[in-house]
């Protein structure tokens, strides 16, 4: 993940590529929206460091409110070399979304390769007790000229 000192909210504004994933609606009819975008002024091509920015928004379009308890994060780069992140909330928050309400965040991550992928899956309990996992669909990391 990126280190906390670096300073997306900033660098945001800077950035040569930006995409959004179509937003797909999940169990308990929570509603993922992924953007995402490379961020040059921290990269360095030269020594194979590819840093990307990813905001997601979460909203709940249900009718019963669920926390976001833990994240599950798989990156895979183009050596198909697979990093596993998991760990408490996002952000260090875990969000109580009430129903047709939305929680945002922006975090990143860096790979050696221009090219990778990430997915994963939010660990949510709704407010009636029921657990369950929020699938994050596969979105593609990519420096703007690599891909087309």
């Amino acid at each position: 993940m990126i280190n906390s000192q670096l300073s997306i909210t900033e660098t945001l504004h800077t950035c040569t590529k930006s995409v959004q994933i179509p937003p797909m609606k999940t169990s308990h009819d929570i509603l993922i929206t992924t953007k995402i975008n490379y961020l040059p002024e921290q990269s360095d091509e030269a020594r194979d460091r590819f840093v990307f920015s990813y905001t997601i928004n979460i909203s709940n379009h249900g009718n019963i409110a669920a926390r976001l308890l833990s994240r599950h994060w798989i990156i895979t780069d183009a050596f198909n070399h697979v990093q596993e992140v998991k760990g408490p909330g996002v952000v260090g928050e875990q969000p109580l979304l009430h129903p047709k309400q939305s929680f945002e965040y922006t975090s990143g991550t860096v790979l050696p390769t221009p090219v990778g992928t990430m997915h994963g899956s939010y660990q949510m309990i709704a407010d009636d007790g029921v657990q369950f996992d929020v699938e994050i669909p596969k979105f593609t990391l990519s420096v703007p000229r690599v891909l087309h």
